[in-house]
């Protein structure tokens, strides 16, 4: 059957602007870095990707290297934009970036010229797309002068092969530099992708100023830790999970430390009528300098449990004091 979006898609998201641009994101968007590879259910991935869309999840963000193997998941997406979204494209944000290891040689990762542009060709072939809406820098290059870089992603814009540029993994000074690059060059840094949830939260210290200071947009990503602020640790580490496998998250993590302050923080989520992930990403969106929380999910079930987070996005004082005490380093 031919895929009809949901009419009333748009009725129950929350829209947010990206930094002082034109450009609203929903405040979850889904990212495809697990789930969605080749070595995944395709009909699995396709329903997420639907639901998503259907419940106003315009926001769709890939990487050249999600998989596994690499690339497969700007492929799948590509299949289902074709079998799916195709006349709903206008209504879509997709995304995707280069940084990391992508193919042999000394052109296949980091931030020059040539791989940032060869990168971005072959994930517009993969996704079978004329332009991506947003491309990033994934990571710094040490060696590679950020003049080379932020001139590469201007180029694309130039080129039509992408609408805004951002950058992902930057520390603050970083970020700072390259806006003012990219403002210069006339392509203005629409967005940062960090890594931020309760466990980590290096962007606090100074880059979530930054981005405000220059309009620039957050996207947070990993906001549940990898899983761990979640209802899943709370007696410890279950078998499949992934700790258990420690892919991405190792079972040494899970100390017990932290199993404390999950079992303490998962009380005060049931206080405030949530579970632990739902209130781990309404901490997040709490911050009115973040644009949207992107999140990964495995079933449809999940993708609809982390939505409801939208439905209780306010904090008292006397909450975020108790959960601040238990985020401390010496609780």
């Amino acid at each position: 059957m031919n895929y009809q979006a949901s009419p009333d898609r748009y009725k129950n998201m929350i829209y947010r602007r990206t930094g002082k641009s034109g450009l609203l994101l929903p405040a979850i968007s889904l990212g495809l870095w697990h789930n969605f590879g080749g070595v995944d259910v395709f009909e699995n991935g396709r329903s997420i990707l639907a639901a998503a869309f259907d419940a106003g999840i315009t926001h769709f963000d890939l990487a050249n290297n999600y998989g596994p193997p690499p690339g497969s998941a700007e492929e799948n997406f590509g299949k289902v934009l074709d079998l799916d979204f195709r006349a709903y494209r206008d209504e879509m944000i997709i995304s995707t970036k280069a940084g990391y290891g992508m193919w042999n040689g000394p052109y296949g990762e980091w931030g020059s010229r040539k791989y940032l542009i060869s990168s971005l060709d072959q994930s517009l072939k993969r996704m079978r797309l004329e332009y991506v809406d947003i491309f990033y820098s994934h990571r710094p290059d040490p060696n590679t002068p950020m003049e080379e870089t932020m001139m590469a992603l201007d180029q694309v814009v130039r080129q039509g092969k992408a609408l805004y540029v951002g950058v992902s993994n930057y520390s603050a000074k970083q970020t700072a530099d390259a806006a003012e690059i990219l403002e210069k060059l006339g392509t203005p840094c629409l967005i940062h992708q960090p890594k931020y949830s309760m466990f980590e939260r290096w962007v606090e210290d100074g880059l979530l100023n930054v981005i405000q200071k220059k309009g620039i947009g957050c996207i947070a990503f990993s906001p549940l830790a990898q899983g761990l602020l979640t209802d899943r640790y709370l007696k410890g580490v279950p078998e499949g999970s992934r700790a258990s496998k420690a892919v991405f998250l190792s079972e040494k993590q899970i100390t017990p430390v932290y199993l404390d302050k999950i079992k303490k923080l998962n009380s005060i989520a049931s206080e405030r009528g949530q579970n632990l992930a739902q209130m781990a990403l309404s901490w997040i969106l709490k911050d009115e300098r973040i644009t949207s929380v992107l999140i990964g999910a495995s079933s449809v079930k999940q993708l609809a449990d982390n939505l409801d987070s939208l439905r209780n996005l306010e904090f008292a004082k006397e909450e975020l004091s108790k959960i601040e005490k238990i985020l401390a380093p010496d609780a």
